[in-house]
């Protein structure tokens, strides 16, 4: 069962019960959501009649969110929720890609930002900037604009260590501020020949480390950054390496602690306050994110600090000024009933390069696993519990799973907990990548799992093998609709892994049209029978 991260509960009347007597809750965590929910309505405005004199809904009953779609940019998603009550403004802030890399839902981070349970408005790591700013913008409306820097950063720790120090000690290992140590096992490149990727399997061996997963579950892992852009910075900031900071280094609190990925708003308040004329003009521009040069989503770290030449910040300033370094999450590609002890992920790793700029830019996590860290070394981890992505209750069910690259992660681990059981439902599989020879990832395995029935059906797009079209997942699904509509009717769960923006949004477009032709229905009807499997737990998405 997964267990809920919260504080005591809160008192409440014996009374009064807003959760289900058959809702899936220990009394533990009956008694907290109760009183929470009791808190969060006793605090809510009154609401005024409509003209025909009925109340409008309590916030707590707004259960609609038209705006949870991550294909939907950030502006649109504030407009769509400009009249509702604060919390689902912060809600719509967020990436919607209900990921848990921030350790919640979109939603229940909105809410914990809005009681005040939750300082940091920075965990969403997908919205990025533009959702801190934007939380920063709805917390102004609460009154609580920015104060005294310091005495906001020691509010902040401090409630950091009150929210570590209720934590049950069973979620040990099963939150982003309770890690486990496991250790790095291997790493083994996918891609053949002249693959365009670098895609690796990556294990970890958790003996010792207390942790179980269940396929569908995400890892968290704690990275560090690149020796050679940490050395980079510091160079820029001419700084000494051995600086010390509260007990290290400068050059070990940028690799192991802060993040120098985007660069952080104070940053550019900081330089602001180093220089002056025009350049003072900029960097204050970019500090309120405004974007002088045309180059402000660019900028990262380093090119922040090389942008303005000649700073020479305290190097304890200048610490202060950045985010700290956030764990990723990977969708595991394993099932623990296979082994236990043996937890796998598959990892792109992240690289490119920004024009004019010369320098490549790496993944921060990516580059870590695929490249820095020595098979044996123990690292900070944890179990993500997945939030509605999971096999079926009944093994008999068929499933159809599209995972194009490395969204083929947690469908590999489906397969492999599916032959450990025996399980008698088929099993689709859509895979894709850019080339066969090279980009077809486990294919020896996915043959092995066909001739043992644990997959029924394998379907392959690849967009950029020579003289043929680019074919693309939702492609296939498409030329393949009538027999992926005869699954769906025989009660076929439906799931897709994989870039949330476009690929899931494509695939999801394939469905409303499958549905529309072969179910003959009109697109309003065909978007409410996807919409209904979505409700009812037939069509599941993992997202980045």
């Amino acid at each position: 069962m997964t267990v809920i991260d919260r504080p005591p509960a809160p008192a409440q009347p014996d009374f009064i019960s807003y959760i289900p007597s058959d809702a899936p809750f220990d009394e533990d965590q009956r008694a907290w959501l109760n009183g929470f929910l009791a808190g969060y309505l006793s605090v809510l405005p009154a609401a005024a009649p409509d003209a025909a004199g009925s109340a409008p809904r309590a916030e707590a009953d707004d259960d609609e969110a038209p705006w949870h779609d991550p294909t939907i940019t950030l502006a649109e998603r504030m407009e769509m929720a400009k009249d509702r009550p604060l919390p689902r403004r912060m809600m719509a802030a967020m990436a919607q890609q209900d990921c848990g890399q921030c350790g919640y839902t979109c939603e229940t981070y909105a809410n914990e930002i809005s009681q005040q349970a939750e300082e940091r408005l920075n965990l969403c790591v997908p919205g990025g900037k533009e959702t801190a700013r934007m939380l920063k913008k709805l917390i102004e409306e609460m009154g609580g604009g920015a104060t005294d820097p310091d005495e906001e950063k020691a509010k902040a720790e401090a409630k950091a260590a009150s929210r570590l120090a209720s934590k049950s000690p069973a979620m040990r290992g099963y939150s982003r501020e309770m890690p486990v140590e496991a250790r790095f096992l291997s790493r083994t490149l996918l891609n053949k020949g002249a693959s365009e990727k670098s895609t690796w399997h990556i294990e970890f061996d958790l003996a010792g480390s207390g942790l179980d997963y269940t396929v569908g579950d995400s890892f968290g892992v704690y990275p560090r950054n690149d020796p050679a852009l940490v050395s980079a910075v510091i160079e820029a900031i001419n700084a000494p390496a051995d600086f010390p900071i509260a007990g290290k280094t400068l050059a070990e609190v940028l690799t192991e602690d802060m993040s120098l990925g985007p660069a952080p708003d104070m940053l550019f308040e900081l330089i602001s306050y180093m220089v002056g004329g025009e350049r003072k003009a900029k960097a204050k521009a970019l500090a309120q994110g405004d974007d002088p040069d045309g180059d402000a989503a660019t900028l990262d770290v380093l090119a922040a600090v090389r942008k303005f030449p000649g700073i020479r910040p305290d190097p304890e300033a200048f610490v202060e000024c950045l985010e700290g370094l956030q764990p990723r999450l990977y969708s595991i590609s394993s099932s623990p009933k296979v082994d236990p002890n043996r937890l796998t992920l598959t990892v792109d790793h992240v690289r490119y390069e920004i024009e004019g700029e010369g320098r490549m830019r790496l993944g921060v996590a990516s580059t870590f696993l695929s490249s820095s860290i020595a098979p044996g070394t123990a690292l900070k981890v944890y179990v993500q519990r997945a939030h509605n992505f999971a096999l079926p209750a009944d093994s008999a069910t068929p499933i159809i799973m599209v995972g194009p690259g490395t969204g083929v992660a947690p469908f590999r681990a489906f397969l492999h907990e599916r032959l450990a059981m025996k399980a008698p439902g088929e099993a689709w599989l859509f895979f894709g990548h850019q080339r066969r020879h090279c980009d077809f990832f486990y294919e020896e395995e996915f043959a092995g799992l066909q001739s043992s029935k644990a997959l029924t059906r394998l379907s392959l797009a690849w967009s950029r093998d020579t003289n043929m079209p680019k074919t693309y997942v939702q492609d296939r699904m498409r030329e393949e609709g009538p027999e992926l509509w005869a699954w769906l009717q025989r009660g076929a769960h439906f799931y897709v892994c994989g870039d949330a923006k476009r690929m899931a949004a494509d695939v999801e477009k394939a469905m409303v049209s499958i549905a529309a032709e072969h179910g003959q229905m009109g697109e309003p009807q065909a978007k409410a029978f996807v919409a209904d499997l979505k409700k009812c737990g037939r069509y599941q998405a993992d997202v980045y």
